[in-house]
C-alpha cells in the first residue's frame, strides 16, 4: 500500500468526522457519506468522493454547504494529520449507492410481478393435466 493510499484513508476518516460532527450548516443533509479519497502521489491534490441520499435539491444544498466549508475542511485536515503539504481538496458526488438502491427496487418489482404470472401458469398447467 502506497503512502498516498494510507494518507487518503486518513483524509477520508477526518473529512467524514468533520462532516458529521463539526460542520453545522443546515444545508448539509443527515445522510452524507464519504466514500473514498484518491490522493495524488505528491499529496498536493485529493479527490473526495461523497454520496448524498435524497433528491436533487438535497444534493445541490450539500454541494453548496461543502463548497462553503472547503477551506475549513482543508485547514482541519492539515491540523489533524500534520502533513507537510495539505492537499487541495476536490469534491465529487458519487450516486452509485442511489443507483444500487434503484436497481434493487426494480429487481424486487420484477420478481413481484413475475410471482402472480408464475402462479397463474402453474394453475393453467394443473387444470390442463386433469
Amino acid at each position: 500500500m502506497r503512502r498516498s493510499d494510507r494518507v487518503g484513508d486518513e483524509i477520508k476518516r477526518t473529512i467524514a468526522d468533520l462532516i458529521q460532527n463539526e460542520i453545522k450548516d443546515p444545508r448539509l443533509p443527515a445522510m452524507v457519506s464519504v466514500l473514498d479519497v484518491a490522493a495524488s502521489r505528491d499529496l498536493s491534490h485529493a479527490k473526495v468522493y461523497i454520496s448524498v441520499l435524497g433528491d436533487e435539491k438535497a444534493r445541490k444544498d450539500c454541494a453548496a454547504a461543502i463548497h462553503s466549508a472547503t477551506g475549513f475542511i482543508r485547514r482541519e485536515v492539515g491540523l489533524r494529520l500534520r502533513l507537510r503539504v495539505t492537499p487541495e481538496l476536490h469534491f465529487s458526488f458519487d450516486d452509485s449507492i442511489e443507483r444500487g438502491i434503484r436497481i434493487s427496487r426494480l429487481i424486487d418489482e420484477a420478481i413481484a410481478s413475475d410471482q402472480p404470472a408464475a402462479t397463474t401458469e402453474r394453475e393453467k398447467t394443473r387444470d390442463e393435466g386433469n
